[in-house]
């Protein structure tokens, strides 16, 4: 039984191209359906990221350009794992880069390009991408380099 599981989601595994069309940081449309990244968050299109540097710049289109750049670097294989309300199907996908297999949730998260996903009550959706989120605060790493809004403190209406 386990066997037939393994098989059947490897069927559904779904490669895409570089030339996606990305909506946002961890959102693309490709061949007129939606796809998202399931426990992850990008940065919200429209809110200010400054740089260290003092420079501002929108932090969705930030996220959007970290993403772009990994499907660009590498064979991403995603597989479905269900729906959200507008439709999108949620996946969790995989990057071939140099040889080595990464979770592109969670190398979007460590490298401070994205934050983990949380349900309304503002638990993380997933553990592993929260400990992820935690090492990029304490390492400065990406955005938190800068300063910005959290996308998942402005989605549940705390700021």
């Amino acid at each position: 039984m386990v066997l037939a599981s393994v098989a059947g989601a490897q069927e559904e595994t779904k490669s895409f191209p570089a030339n996606v069309s990305f909506e946002t940081g961890d959102t693309w449309v490709y061949e007129s359906r939606k796809f998202r990244l399931f426990g992850v968050q990008a940065c919200l299109r429209g809110t200010t990221y400054r740089s260290p540097e003092g420079d501002e710049v929108d932090c969705g289109m930030r996220s959007i350009a970290s993403i772009a750049a990994l499907f660009s670097t590498g064979s991403i294989g995603c597989q479905p794992v269900g729906h959200a309300k507008d439709g999108a199907t949620f996946v969790v996908c995989a990057a071939e880069l140099d040889g080595t297999t990464v979770d592109v949730g969670t190398a979007l998260i460590s490298s401070g390009s994205a934050f983990a996903a949380a349900f309304p009550s503002g638990a993380p959706v997933s553990a592993a991408y929260a400990i992820a989120e935690i090492a990029a605060k304490d390492n400065r790493s990406g955005l938190w380099a800068g300063a910005f809004v959290h996308p998942v403190s402005l989605l549940l209406g705390e700021q």
